[in-house]
């Protein structure tokens, strides 16, 4: 990236000293991904070639026989723009209702209520470690349609966020069943892809399982899915890359989707850039790719140790429980606090878990969000944590949260 921002870096004399030749080479390939260089606009829907780029990852990682067609992927400054814009097209007025999981990532609801649609909310089943609950979607739909609603679409997102579960490649076959059936649009948020702290349940895209499945569901179901590269182990989230392809979508639909993408002109390049080394990283066996994969592997087990630490302490308080953060960057125990603690609460006009929190940084400066700003089943009080600090912190970070929860449920006994 430095030198692709700053290509006269390539002409400097003693640039083979400062970075190596397939450094270098890699750079002059990606200044050619974009005509006019870096302070040019991009096609409406990104450099043509990163998306060759992004089709041909998506090939490999589900094991295509045939890549997607590139004209169905817009690069977009994050993830977010591409979910906003999809959304946008999606919904037409408050009878359209697009099916969200509770606990949900604030982005959706509050896309939703700004298009003008209506939030038909799921719960997922926190029994069995997130999963999504079937028949808790068909309950959803009968209860959008009692009051007008017409679902549309459907979002999960796997990894999850706030939840931390990697979801069964049953579940998701399921999943996929009862979008072809419902006639819904799959938004499948797989952002966290790449952030897998065990070996039970890998990731597996909803792409993949619609070919494993065959027809008529290979075809006969519509698919966005949103990936960027704020996340994983690059988590470069101040460049604003990300991508959604449209699969089985209607090219009249695409064609659309790209007049309103030409509104913007075109996504940020420096994104678009990052995109490609993402998805298209340095050859095997090239000195760069070698340092990539020891970077990779060393950021991955120690976010591993960090999903054991952060889980084990939360499972070790008192009145706390909390399935193992199997993916993503957090944690989403669930408090089961004193009745003294939930009267103190409503005594001070706050949700019991916002108290909670509340409380938690005051006393440790440890910045948690309440499960009420994500949704939660009514009864039940959770907090979302990230999985972020380094060990060393991590260690410290456990040991207040200890020390301030024993003290909490010590007070309102």
């Amino acid at each position: 990236m430095s030198l692709v921002m700053s290509p006269g870096l390539l002409e400097h004399p003693k640039v083979g000293e400062l970075f190596s030749a397939d450094v270098v080479q890699r750079a002059k390939e990606t200044l050619a991904k974009i005509p006019g260089g870096f302070g040019a606009y991009s096609d409406s829907r990104g450099s043509l070639a990163i998306r060759k780029e992004v089709a041909a990852f998506i090939k490999q990682r589900d094991g295509l026989a045939v890549e997607p067609n590139p004209d169905h992927i817009f690069l977009t400054d994050g993830a977010s723009v591409g979910v906003r814009s999809c959304l946008n097209a999606l919904i037409r007025d408050k009878r359209d209702g697009v099916l969200v999981p509770i606990p949900q990532y604030p982005l959706y609801s509050a896309s939703i209520a700004l298009y003008g649609g209506s939030l038909v909310p799921y719960s997922l089943d926190e029994k069995k470690g997130w999963q999504m609950d079937i028949g808790g979607m068909k309950g959803a739909i009968a209860k959008g349609q009692a009051r007008g609603v017409n679902a549309r679409a459907l979002v999960f997102i796997n990894p999850g966020n706030p939840t931390g579960q990697c979801l069964p490649e049953a579940n998701l076959r399921e999943l996929v069943k009862f979008a072809y059936h419902n006639k819904i649009v799959l938004m499948a948020d797989e952002v966290y892809q790449e952030n897998i702290y065990q070996d039970v349940t890998p990731f597996v895209s909803a792409r993949k399982v619609m070919k494993d499945l065959g027809e008529p569901y290979a075809s006969g179901v519509e698919l966005i899915s949103f990936h960027t590269v704020s996340k994983g182990t690059l988590g470069e989230c101040g460049m604003r890359g990300g991508y959604f392809e449209m699969f089985n979508i209607a090219q009249g639909t695409v064609d659309e989707i790209y007049k309103v993408a030409s509104i913007n002109l075109s996504p940020n390049v420096v994104g678009q850039a990052m995109m490609s080394l993402m998805v298209n990283p340095p050859a095997m066996g090239t000195p760069a790719r070698a340092g990539l994969e020891a970077e990779k592997a060393a950021i991955l087990a120690s976010l591993r140790k960090r999903a054991h630490m952060m889980t084990d302490g939360f499972n070790s308080l008192e009145g706390v429980t909390c399935n193992f953060t199997e993916g993503a960057m957090y944690s989403f125990p669930q408090l089961h606090l004193p009745a003294k603690a939930i009267a103190a609460a409503k005594a001070a006009g706050k949700a019991p878990d916002v108290f909670y929190c509340l409380r938690l940084v005051e006393a440790t400066g440890i910045s948690t969000v309440p499960g009420s700003g994500f949704g939660q089943e009514e009864g039940t009080f959770h907090m979302r944590t990230t999985i972020l600090p380094s060990e060393e912190k991590m260690k410290d970070v456990v040991e207040r949260l200890q020390k301030f929860h024993a003290a909490f449920m010590k007070e309102f006994k």
